[in-house]
């Protein structure tokens, strides 16, 4: 009797935490072995491998074991994966779809054993692909629910939670409706404090026209954000054009009317007794910078706070705004500056950006400084640090590298630890993705009780209640997944295949032959790999470089200079600041 081939199965299981009942990864393990025996044989059920994610949600493929199968599928012939449930290996359709799509071409089956799929036959495949369009469906639906029920509200002017505007805080009221019934709602409250901040803000935009010379008024006086941080321009700017601080009253109601804006209260409500509420005002995607909104997508309504800011003032204001960003003047930025991002304040610790001239040097090279951004945004208030020779500073440090060449161990070294920061950087952001991940499964559960919760607490007191909860949770929910898109393109710029650190290897060794026949790009990536940060004391600049025996001290003063720490400049020439007489930056530049 011939004797059978012998399948390689492989099982996965995923849970967010250990229970040690139900579906617990290891009651998935187990009832997935079961099947295989039952179906195949006990000795291709007990040589299974195994892959199990724990604390990991279903909405991404972003799983450490998961990822580790998929790899061992290239190298070890599977015969099918087998999980408990469809959900444990993905609840989006297109993720699911890829991945039976790859297996298939692979001639890997797929077993489910809850919903009894199989996809060695074509019902099995249109029945799994089917039941993870419901899943999904399920889930959006829940999200789409939460949304209608958030966008209802949002038309009684009620604040809805989350992170409150400078100015104000959240408070619970109660209001009395037509049957009788006590409700719970939330409103924002003034805090006189830091309204009379917003105001001042305001007035001073009001006097000056300009959003440097506010940020510079704020520096000066040392005003800070209700978390405790300095101001910036996009903080001012943020709140110049937020019209929650608008009163609603005939000119605001005018200005929203001619924006075509979703306008959910009556024209003889904009008594100037509240302030506006607008909701919808922002386009938030994952990995990407939040977008305001076109004002005909907002919805709007009077809210039931005071506004601060009569209509006509913060329309003309808007104007303000609008007629700086179109004739700002943007100065250039610069395309051949390389310490960007490395170079530092010896005085205050900020960065120091690079600045054009409209001068040349007698090789047609732009004459550059780099200046101090605290320097720059007090006007020299808080910090007077010397601008730098920019163009001098950038070839003294480009001459150091090519130093660094001949100390063979030492560059040895500086490569080795370049691989090690990247690798401890991937590792940190796994980390951080394990809990984020947790705090999102979490998160996603706390919804879902609430929503259950709110399905049997229809019509009573406790619903709007419950769907102020919904909404902070699913707020919070989407700053987490925001985070965790962030993270896995972190990470996914830190792969570094072996055959390209090899190519960096190569490149560093023979910096000091062709470094100077790199392009501007190929010449920061350089500094950057080898340069941790750069401080500038005004006379001279001092490399710190990765080094895992800490800061890097040069064996003697490069190119003058008398300290430990290899210091660049050390002359008139490498502190000149052909800039430092020039006019004050356009009002919009960066």
């Amino acid at each position: 009797m011939e004797k059978q081939h012998f399948k390689q199965f492989a099982i996965y299981s995923r849970k967010s935490k250990f229970t040690g009942k139900g579906e617990s990864i290891e009651n998935q393990i187990e009832l997935c072995r079961e099947h295989i025996a039952k179906n195949y044989s006990e000795e291709e059920a007990k040589a299974a491998l195994v892959y199990e994610d724990e604390g990991f949600s279903g909405g991404t493929l972003q799983r450490p074991q998961f990822k580790k199968m998929m790899q061992d599928s290239f190298k070890t012939k599977f015969a099918a994966i087998v999980v408990y449930r469809l959900d444990r290996i993905s609840r989006n359709v297109g993720d699911f779809a890829n991945l039976t799509t790859d297996l298939e071409t692979r001639n890997i089956d797929f077993i489910s054993v809850k919903e009894n799929f199989d996809t060695t036959t074509s019902a099995g495949r249109t029945m799994m692909l089917m039941a993870s369009v419901f899943a999904q469906f399920e889930r959006e639906t829940t999200a789409e629910r939460i949304r209608d029920n958030m966008h209802e509200l949002a038309k009684t002017g009620r604040w809805l939670g989350g992170t409150t505007p400078t100015g104000y805080e959240s408070v619970g009221v109660a209001t009395v409706t037509v049957d009788g019934k006590t409700r719970k709602a939330c409103k924002l409250k003034a805090i006189p404090d830091e309204i009379n901040l917003v105001k001042l803000i305001y007035d001073k935009f009001l006097e000056t026209g300009s959003l440097t010379k506010t940020d510079q008024f704020l520096l000066e006086g040392g005003y800070q954000t209700k978390r405790g941080k300095q101001f910036t321009r996009f903080a001012i700017k943020g709140i110049l054009t937020n019209p929650v601080y608008m009163m609603a009253d005939e000119e605001a109601y005018q200005y929203l009317v001619e924006n075509n804006v979703y306008l959910f209260s009556e024209k003889e409500e904009f008594d100037s007794k509240y302030g506006i509420m607008a909701y919808n005002r922002t386009l938030q995607r994952p990995g990407k910078a939040t977008q305001e909104k076109p004002m005909n997508e907002w919805i709007v309504s009077v809210g039931k706070h005071s506004g601060i800011v009569p209509g006509a003032t913060w329309v003309r204001i808007q104007k303000m705004l609008e007629l700086n960003k179109s004739k700002g003047y943007r100065k250039p930025r610069s395309h051949v500056a390389l310490l960007s991002g490395i170079l530092r304040c010896g005085n205050c610790g900020d960065y120091m950006r690079p600045k054009m001239t409209n001068r040349q040097t007698a090789t047609g090279e732009p004459i550059y400084t780099y200046l101090c951004t605290t320097k720059e945004r007090s006007r020299s208030h808080m910090c007077s640090m010397k601008n730098a020779n920019g163009n001098m500073l950038d070839k003294k440090v480009i001459a150091e590298i090519k130093k660094l060449h001949r100390d063979s161990k030492l560059m040895a070294k500086l490569i080795t630890q370049a691989k090690r920061k990247i690798t401890e950087d991937k590792e940190g952001y796994e980390i951080e993705i394990t809990k984020v991940n947790d705090q999102i499964i979490a998160n996603e559960k706390s919804i879902k009780k609430l929503v259950e919760a709110l399905t049997t607490a229809e019509h009573t007191a406790a619903t709007q209640y419950i769907v102020q909860q919904i909404d902070e949770l699913h707020e919070k929910g989407e700053r987490l997944k925001r985070r965790l898109s962030e993270l896995e393109s972190l990470i996914a710029e830190q792969e570094l295949t072996d055959t390209e650190f090899d190519l960096m290897c190569q490149t560093l060794s023979n910096v000091e032959e062709s470094i100077d026949q790199y392009t501007i790009e190929q010449k920061r990536a350089v500094i950057k790999t080898l340069v941790r940060k750069i401080v500038w004391d005004g006379e001279n600049a001092h490399l710190y470089l990765f080094n895992s025996d800490g800061d890097y001290d040069f064996p003697g003063p490069p190119t003058g200079g008398d300290g430990p720490n290899g210091k660049l400049g050390g002359s008139e020439k490498a502190g000149e600041d052909p800039d430092e007489s020039d006019e004050p930056l356009g009002e919009d530049s960066k």
